[in-house]
This record gives structure tokens, sequence and C-alpha cells, in this order.
């Protein structure tokens, strides 16, 4: 999940993310959470509950699946983005087995982040996000800072993407103290977005924010049966489903 870059600027649109319980692990819910996990709440996530087979409507993850988005670097020079859902499986230090998903940024060809995302889907289809592992390369070092881990070093897993979306929905996406803090809500189930992959309508908006970085916010859209269209800078350009 690409997080690297909020912007305080609001783009139109919205499509379909989740509340209900989380089946498949044990939040304590607050904030209109609906049992999804919030802000340092720690989650108890039961291996045997959760699947590498995502199919969430609002976030499909099959394996061979490829996004492709124009974007900008934090130097604000033109970035090429590449997500691929690989066949390939995680078992994380929480314990469960988590779906890699790549995601590489280039600028001219060369690449400047390189990352691996583990997802997987509970049992009532609420997306959790398990994990990265991530490298940034500047001025010819690497950076592996943003890396984190659900279950090593007290950090908690969270959901990308809730299984019965409604206005107002908050969650935890991920909890790394210091690190990886990101929270997220529900604004608009009808919103539109004109992207290079097209015009599209009907999509799902949300605003995710941080405490490590108060007042600022990203918001996000989300297209029915294709995933992020639009994400901080990044616009979706091309989308191939896999099987």
């Amino acid at each position: 999940m690409r997080t690297r870059i909020l912007v305080p600027t609001i783009l139109a649109a919205a499509v379909v993310a989740g509340c209900g319980s989380a089946g498949g692990a044990r939040a304590q819910a607050s904030g209109g959470g609906g049992g999804l996990p919030q802000g340092t709440d720690p989650v108890t996530l039961h291996p045997a509950d959760f699947s590498t087979r995502i199919d969430n409507p609002h976030w499909p993850m099959p394996p061979g699946s490829r996004w492709i988005y124009s974007s900008r670097g934090d130097d604000g020079r033109p970035e090429r983005v590449v997500v691929v859902v690989t066949h390939r499986t995680k078992v994380v230090a929480a314990g469960v087995r988590a779906v890699v998903v790549h995601d590489v940024a280039s600028q001219r060809g060369a690449v400047v982040e390189d990352t691996q995302d583990w997802y997987a889907q509970d049992r009532a289809g609420n997306v959790w996000y398990l994990g990265e592992a991530t490298t940034e390369f500047k001025h010819g070092k690497a950076d592996t800072a943003g890396s984190w881990e659900a279950g090593v070093d007290g950090a908690e897993a969270g959901v990308v993407m809730a299984a019965h979306p409604r206005v107002g929905l908050r969650y935890r996406q991920e909890h790394y103290a210091g690190q990886a803090e990101d929270r997220a809500v529900v604004v608009r189930l009808d919103g539109r977005a004109d992207v290079p992959f097209g015009r599209l309508h009907g999509l799902l908006e949300t605003k995710e924010y941080t405490p490590l970085e108060p007042g600022v916010v990203e918001h996000k859209l989300y297209a029915d049966g294709v995933g992020p269209v639009v994400g901080g800078s990044d616009r979706l350009v091309s989308y191939r489903r896999g099987r």
C-alpha cells in the first residue's frame, strides 16, 4: 500500500470499503469502527480465519493482477509505479499467511522505491495489511526505515479495505509506533474521478491521515472490481486483472 506521499488536497471520488466484525481477529471497536482495529489497540489474529484468496470486490487481488500509475515523487519529478500481485505468500510473525504484492516506483527507468506488501482477507471479507518490506533509494543509498511486520517489535496489523463500507467508518490501517501509524475514514460512496484509465463513477473515497504528520491528509479513491484509482499523486493508467 503506497502511503509515502501525503497531500493536503481533496481529490474527487469514492467506492466501497467495509465495516462489520473482523471475523478472524479480535479488535476493540471505538469511534464508529464497527469492530475494526482502532488507533493503538492490539488485535489477536487467528491464522485459520484468514485466506490468501482476496476477492473483496472493492480491491480484488487475484495473482497476476497489475496496476500501473503515473505519479510524482517527493522531489516533484514524474514517476511510474507498477503494482503486481505475485503468486508468492509469506507467513508473517503474527502467524497469518499473506499474499505478497510487489510495488516498484521508478524515475526515468531508475528504481527509487521497491516494496513488498503483505495482505490477507478474513472470513468477513475485510482485507488486512500485515506489513511491508520497503527500500527507498536516495543519493546512492538504500533506506529500509519504513519496513514493518505484524507481530515484530510491537507492530500491529490493520485493515486497508473493509467488507461492508459506510460513510463515517473509521479504522486503523497499520501501527508501528513512530514509523507507520496510518488511519482511515470512509467519506463518500458515490465519488467520481477522471484519470488516464478513464472517467469513473460510483467510487469509494477514504480520507487517510497519521498522527505522525498532524494536519496532513490523503484522499484515496477505489473503483469496484478494480481497486485503487487515485491516491496522493498516483493516477491509474492501466489495470489488468489476474486469475
